[in-house]
């Protein structure tokens, strides 16, 4: 029988242990480490992330007891009070420096997104993650609430989250949204959270699209009207002027105004893009995908450890957040080995229980039907 390491050690193999260790080099502050390093740290956090450990406590029970499996890791066991004491002291921004790197070998990844134009899509929008007041004082942004913010621009063409921030809860989502250098010719889709004219006009001026939902109050004027196919449920296709003095003074482009039907629920919505060359179909089509990040969200709340946390600290939150973040890119990545059709909430159901199993990733991620059904004859029961 060949030998294979563990599933784990096949998951992390994107990772250029060269290029953590330079990082780690400049992102760490005070002495040298010498019972524990920050890949220790990083392998025990990235194990509770994929295996769903809950604690400290829990994360350095389930590393002795695979202690004989880390060894090709080049990791050892860490102790909870090392492991608290690195994610509280020693900077997060490691791994917001890892997680840019490793971004760069996803963008390589094979897949396009539903439509027929090729323009990157992406999705962007902010996601509150909830905190106790009474063990996170920092993250306050009301009297009686508290939580940080992760803001994401989701490539709808591989579910990779190209673009990621971590920003405070009483921060506007725009905030974080306009430094995301999206791609030129790229089409973004928001909601109306990120309602700026000045930053329609610098898109624009950028070679980017963006399709959005129009604000019921806004003020505009109406240049031109096509025929639209009302079979569709569209209802309205214009090229309109934004003319309010505030969009003005910002100086708001000539932007196209699409009115949709829902059938379904019989809702009507206004979109508004600065794309002219889509049909108005097209456009309603493209704001209903946006629901992708929605269920981004979703996945990375269900199967990652970003509601309960190991370390009560501002630094501990951000690393175990980021980290959570790198998770999912190592996921993402290892798609490619998975069955076609497997999403990646389902491929991290399945690592949750073979992450220490010595079988290839292609095996464990590509079950063999004929082999579950046949069964072995000591196992049977004579009815």
């Amino acid at each position: 029988m060949s030998h294979h390491n563990t599933a784990f050690h096949q998951l992390l193999k994107p990772l250029s242990r060269h290029d953590f260790e330079r990082l780690a080099r400049e992102h760490h502050h005070g002495q040298k480490l010498r019972s524990a390093s920050r890949w220790d740290q990083f392998v025990g956090m990235a194990m509770s992330q994929l295996s769903g450990r809950q604690s400290l406590r829990d994360i350095q029970s389930n590393l002795e007891s695979q202690r004989h499996k880390l060894y090709h890791l080049g990791a050892k066991p860490i102790p909870r009070s090392t492991l608290a004491r690195i994610n509280e002291k020693q900077p997060a921004a490691l791994y917001q420096a890892l997680f840019g790197r490793l971004l760069q070998h996803c963008k390589s990844l094979p897949g396009r997104h539903k439509f027929r134009f090729k323009n990157p899509l992406y999705s962007l929008d902010a996601s509150a993650i909830d905190l106790s007041l009474k063990l996170f004082p920092w993250a306050a942004y009301r009297p009686d609430a508290g939580n940080v913010k992760l803001s994401v621009g989701l490539n709808h063409g591989t579910d990779v989250p190209e673009f990621v921030a971590l920003g405070d809860g009483n921060e506007n989502d725009l905030v974080q949204g306009r430094r995301f250098a999206f791609p030129k010719s790229s089409i973004v889709v928001f909601d109306k959270g990120y309602v700026d004219y000045g930053w329609y006009k610098s898109l624009t001026d950028q070679g980017v699209f963006f399709v959005t939902r129009l604000r019921p109050n806004a003020i505009y004027r109406v240049e031109e009207r096509r025929p639209v196919d009302r079979s569709k449920g569209l209802t309205c296709d214009q090229t309109i002027q934004l003319n309010s003095a505030h969009a003005l003074k910002r100086g708001a482009p000539r932007l196209r105004r699409v009115g949709f039907v829902d059938r379904e629920t019989g809702k009507h919505y206004v979109f508004l893009t600065n794309h002219f060359g889509l049909s108005a179909a097209t456009i309603a089509a493209l704001y209903k995908d946006r629901w992708r990040i929605e269920i981004f969200f979703k996945t990375i709340k269900q199967n990652l450890k970003i509601k309960a946390f190991v370390g009560t600290s501002r630094n501990a939150v951000l690393t175990q957040l980021w980290i959570a973040m790198i998770t999912y890119l190592l996921v993402a990545f290892a798609r490619h080995s998975a069955r076609a059709g497997w999403t990646v909430q389902r491929i991290m159901r399945v690592l949750q229980l073979s992450l220490f199993d010595r079988r290839t990733l292609a095996e464990i991620l590509n079950p063999d039907p004929g082999r579950s059904k046949k069964g072995e004859p000591q196992m049977r029961f004579a009815l």
